[in-house]
């Protein structure tokens, strides 16, 4: 990389990608021992219910399994490709496997967290209550996609590709779309396909959010899950 790339990179700049690198690895370790030395208290201590020790035990697996992605990762990064003189970089579908994962782990363990500090509301069942609920799900399950091919984007380098919005270049819809084979190469491949699904989802998920937020206000809803929809509704259009 350096020889053949980045011969002019002075030995400060190099420092500066190296500690943002250790640094980023430091601090998983530190909330990886942050998670699991209290979790080995409180379990010696005898303060975890029986479903709370599965909880706990499935969270620490994932923190370890998180770091193992974080390798793996890197790794490919590293690996010298034959008749390649491509910039190095890793691989978007471990660097989406680890964002993903890492999404994963932070909702759960905000979960798990929430879900001890607040009681639960007991609302009635109404059906417009089930329907706002299933929206959510559905919602929470869109952002999440959004999220994973923003990986997809970061892993290609495709933000480079087209720097106009709403079109692309000059078209709404370019003419490199579908230039790989097979079609489905595309999705996770070619840059320009990468960044305008990236845009649809983005879109998608506000659109999703606000009609979430108009949705819920038709229901009588506690004050907590209010403020929480208007919250989503604030972060959503600032994303």
């Amino acid at each position: 990389s350096f020889n053949s790339l980045n011969h002019d990179m002075t030995l400060t700049e190099f420092k500066f990608i190296w500690y943002m690198e250790y640094s980023h690895r430091m601090w998983g370790r530190v909330v990886g021992l942050a998670y699991i030395l209290p979790a080995a208290y409180f379990w010696r201590k005898g303060w975890l219910s029986r479903p709370m020790k599965g909880r706990v035990l499935a969270l620490c697996g994932l923190v370890c399994f998180q770091g193992l992605l974080g390798w793996y990762m890197v790794k490919s990064g590293l690996e010298e490709k034959p008749d390649s003189y491509d910039i190095p970089r890793v691989s978007q579908y471990r660097l989406a496997a680890h964002l993903g994962s890492a999404l994963v782990l932070y909702s759960a363990s905000l979960w798990t967290g929430l879900s001890l500090l607040l009681p639960q509301h007991k609302l009635p069942e109404t059906r417009q209550l089930l329907r706002l609920r299933q929206y959510a799900h559905g919602t929470t399950a869109l952002i999440f996609l959004t999220a994973l091919s923003g990986a997809f984007v970061a892993g290609l380098d495709a933000g480079l590709v087209y720097n106009s919005f709403p079109k692309m270049g000059e078209r709404w819809i370019p003419d490199d779309l579908l230039a790989f084979s097979p079609v489905l190469r595309n999705i996770f491949e070619n840059p320009t396909t990468v960044q305008f699904d990236h845009r649809i989802l983005g879109i998608a998920s506000v659109t999703a959010v606000t009609a979430l937020y108009l949705f819920s206000r038709k229901i009588p809803l506690p004050r907590r899950t209010r403020m929480a929809v208007t919250s989503l509704l604030a972060v959503a259009y600032m994303q």
